[in-house]
């Protein structure tokens, strides 16, 4: 519990810790094929973000600080601090906030196609907005199991925006992001705090070291976006070819590896 909010999280693993934080829409299943391979060596944990699967709304929140606050609250909980994060989308921009309230708590940060910058575009608070409100993702949700085991089902659903290839998606993948959409209570005010924030406005606060990594192929958080979080934190670059948006289920073994491979690099 963060401040009267339920938080839904998950843990499994040993070793040092490791957060792992989903984008907007999402949900800790985003991360299946990749949370048991980086589990092998480390305690992981997956939080659901609040008004995310199981965890209960966060009402009035006008800034992406109160979420980075909640998963910040569940790690010190779990004794998972200091730890390196990786942020999915929305995730990344959460881990960012986090890195820059508590420098100490956060021991590294993977980008993985973190969102922020073009959402906060006027096209980009348009899309948001009416995604969280009209939430086409119920809809498909409800029939997940049907839709994801189509080739049809999966290029509906997936279609440009979120995997390079939507019929070469692995099906249980595709039932695990359209899960998390059927069990939403709120996601509108974590959209709504994510397109006006600017992560760019306290880049600077961001001390600890930082990887992007990024689907060559994302239409929906262009690759443009990866090389400003790049230039700005003085940080590595890593794409991943004919891959899109949903990196972390579309080519969970390349993510794997990177990330591992970023955390070696941290300093002990």
């Amino acid at each position: 519990m963060h401040e009267g909010t339920w938080i839904h999280y998950l843990v499994g693993g040993a070793g040092a810790p490791l957060v792992l934080v989903h984008g907007l829409g999402g949900g800790a299943a985003n991360w299946r094929l990749v949370a048991p391979a980086l589990a092998a060596g480390r305690r992981v944990v997956v939080p659901e973000l609040p008004g995310h699967g199981g965890s209960a709304p966060l009402g009035g929140a006008g800034s992406l600080d109160p979420f980075a606050e909640a998963v910040l609250a569940v790690a010190e909980a779990e004794g998972a601090l200091p730890a390196p994060w990786v942020g999915h989308s929305l995730g990344g921009l959460v881990a960012l906030r986090a890195a820059a309230l508590r420098p100490e708590a956060v021991t590294g940060v993977v980008l993985a196609a973190a969102a922020g910058i073009t959402s906060a575009s006027r096209i980009g608070r348009v899309t948001v907005t009416l995604i969280g409100i009209a939430r086409p993702g119920k809809l498909l949700g409800r029939r997940r199991r049907t839709v994801s085991r189509s080739r049809a089902g999966r290029t509906l659903a997936f279609g440009w925006w979120g995997v390079a290839d939507p019929a070469g998606l692995h099906p249980e993948m595709a039932e695990a992001f359209l899960a998390g959409p059927t069990r939403h209570t709120d996601t509108l005010t974590a959209g709504k705090a994510l397109v006006v924030s600017d992560p760019r406005r306290d880049l600077h606060r961001v001390t600890c070291p930082v990887l992007c990594l990024w689907g060559a192929n994302d239409n929906w958080v262009p690759l443009a976006d990866g090389i400003e979080y790049a230039r700005r934190l003085r940080a590595p670059l890593r794409t991943i070819a004919d891959c899109g948006h949903l990196l972390i289920g579309e080519r969970p073994e390349a993510v794997v590896r990177a990330v591992s491979e970023f955390l070696s690099s941290l300093s002990p």
